[in-house]
């Protein structure tokens, strides 16, 4: 391995128990041009479990695997990847998001500028369902392909590039602005930072293209969002009231802002008609969540969530699992 000082990136990878799981996205890091620059820190509830290739790793400039002893949220995992990092930007990665081969020298380029954070544009990478592309619109719409690039408000979470060193600035509470990372990107530019969305850097994102675990997902991850939100910025009980009697307005906010995007699909009117009817029901969901976290907090929504979000080719249906060749998955 080259030595530790040659590091320029480190990719941040949470992965459950199997190294199954993340050998595709593996292959898809080897292809950077920049692979002998690149720091793989993999975090997992156990390295011995894990039974990780070593002939394959040691491909890259370093690697290390973070033990955390038990699952954790992505939030956290991805807190401890940071605070073992060693190289100057750290990027979050997902077993089911796929990076192009400029990817990681784009990152690095765009940080040499004063950027705190850049996140990359997203491909959808199973485009064949109306779930998957309602799925890919809610949670990439304001990224996808063809979107400007340039200073924005908020970047794709779990793929999404940052300083370390401006991360690390906050220490204890580091875990929770992780768990959702848009309040973290509303946090950084409250602060005076800038943060971009790079054209050049470019991912294919698996989304969910099985109705039941989507909706579960929406669910969830709208009540985690809504939880650290409100824990974050300090609401008071009023605030708090507020936010949970406007909550039925929020689907419709959402959707009227998603649903300029609708003609960078590709889709015919009839299509988009479709695509907006199944995108307003996952609204609806993450709404629900949103208001439930406004109203009780997190509760227990970030350990469902986080058994929705390793491993996504569970959560792919049948056409995308023969398409992938997941069939024969022991998951």
């Amino acid at each position: 391995m080259n030595s530790p000082n040659e590091i320029q990136l480190t990719v941040v990878l949470a992965v459950g128990d199997s190294y199954s799981v993340i050998r595709r996205i593996i292959h898809f890091l080897l292809k950077q041009s920049i692979r002998d620059q690149m720091e793989l820190i993999i975090v997992t509830p156990s390295s011995e479990e894990l039974d990780s290739d070593g002939d394959v790793l040691a491909r890259f400039g370093n690697c290390r695997v973070v033990e955390t002893g038990a699952p954790v949220s992505i939030g956290n995992a991805n807190a401890a990847g940071i605070r073992q990092a060693t190289a100057g930007v750290v990027v979050m990665a997902e077993d089911h998001a796929f990076p192009e081969e400029n990817w990681a020298s784009a990152l690095l380029e765009a940080h040499q500028s004063p950027w705190a954070a850049v996140g990359p544009q997203v491909r959808n990478g199973n485009p064949g369902s109306l779930v998957s592309w309602a799925d890919f619109m809610i949670g990439y719409g304001p990224w996808m392909a063809g979107t400007e690039a340039g200073d924005v408000d908020f970047l794709p979470g779990h793929n999404t590039s940052y300083k370390r060193d401006i991360l690390l600035e906050y220490g204890d509470d580091l875990e929770a602005m992780m768990e959702a990372e848009t309040v973290l990107h509303w946090d950084l530019k409250a602060k005076g930072h800038q943060i971009r969305l790079d054209q050049s850097a470019m991912i294919r994102h698996w989304n969910f293209s099985r109705l039941s675990p989507w909706l579960t997902a929406m669910l969830h991850s709208g009540r985690v969002f809504a939880g650290s939100r409100m824990r974050e910025e300090r609401w008071s009980m009023l605030q708090r009231f507020l936010y949970v009697v406007a909550s039925p307005l929020i689907p419709v906010v959402r959707f009227t802002r998603l649903s300029r995007k609708l003609p960078l699909t590709g889709k015919s009117k009839g299509g988009r008609f479709l695509l907006a009817l199944m995108m307003a029901l996952g609204l609806v969901f993450d709404g629900l969540g949103q208001m439930l976290g406004y109203a009780f907090g997190t509760g227990n929504a970030k350990a469902r969530l986080v058994r929705l979000e390793y491993n996504r080719g569970r959560y792919l249906n049948k056409a995308d699992r023969i398409r992938w060749q997941l069939l024969d998955d022991s998951s």
